[in-house]
């Protein structure tokens, strides 16, 4: 089946070679966890290996800023603004989703012009501020997504998590339910060093890993390394060794089967 490479080589793994074609992804995290470098990857990576021109539809940074945060990751986004094969938009929730019922709106003009096929949208929580009640939000965000997909993009969405460390992965339900894949960021405490986690929750139509992994943000932007190994209970954000490796680091040996 057709994929979306990340470019991010342990996610895709994860994912099974990416997301798929026209599809909304939810990307939930603290502050911090690298959501947005993540989408960035996205479509820097789209635009750059895939030839697939990108958009990035942002609700509370200006554009500079996304260039500045590129640029120190080696992502030149005015050239590719430039060469037009990306488009930086500033805009709100409700200018945008206005847009998305009209024939020619902006966004489809974008989309057209550039013949852009992925999205970055930065952040879905914005939606919250207009939606108190959980119903009108999934209708509000299914509207949204809907709207996206008819254009032909594959998106990655933004949200913030009010939980610094570990939290329940289920407060985002009313969200995920709409979306295609659900990609969920955590801080996590270990030996009194702070480590960040990455778990795949979802991925509709199609399988996916299921195990946590560990990741950095580094120069070069989100790298995804080996599981965690031993522990258990880590999105809490506090793990705990398993039995047998409690065992074996308290005596010293193997544990004696029963």
């Amino acid at each position: 089946m057709e994929r979306k490479p990340t470019g991010i080589i342990g996610l895709d793994e994860m994912l099974d070679g990416g997301f798929l074609p026209e599809t909304a992804n939810l990307v939930e995290g603290a502050p911090g966890t690298g959501k947005t470098t993540l989408g960035l990857q996205f479509i820097y990576s789209g635009i750059t290996v895939q030839q697939e021109p990108g958009l990035v539809l942002t609700f509370e940074e200006f554009p500079q800023q996304y260039y500045r945060d590129a640029a120190g990751m080696g992502w030149d986004l005015p050239a590719l603004e430039a060469a037009n094969k990306l488009r930086v938009i500033m805009t709100s929730p409700e200018v945008t989703q206005a847009d998305l019922r009209q024939v020619g709106g902006l966004l489809e003009t974008h989309v057209r012009e550039i013949g852009a096929q992925r999205i970055l949208v930065d952040s879905i929580s914005h939606f919250e501020r207009l939606n108190r009640d959980r119903i009108d939000l999934r209708e509000s965000v299914y509207g949204f997504v809907n709207g996206l997909k008819r254009l032909g993009l594959t998106a990655v969405l933004t949200r913030e998590s009010t939980t610094l460390l570990g939290g329940d992965p289920n407060i985002g339900q009313d969200i995920a339910f709409v979306v295609d894949s659900y990609i969920l960021l955590r801080y996590v405490e270990i030996d009194s060093a702070m480590r960040r986690a990455l778990l795949v929750l979802k991925q509709r139509g199609a399988d996916h890993a299921r195990d946590i992994r560990q990741y950095e943000i580094t120069a070069a932007g989100i790298d995804v390394r080996a599981r965690f190994e031993g522990r258990q209970g880590i999105m809490s954000g506090t793990p705990t060794l398993r039995m047998v490796e409690a065992f074996e680091g308290a005596f010293g040996r193997p544990r004696p089967q029963s």
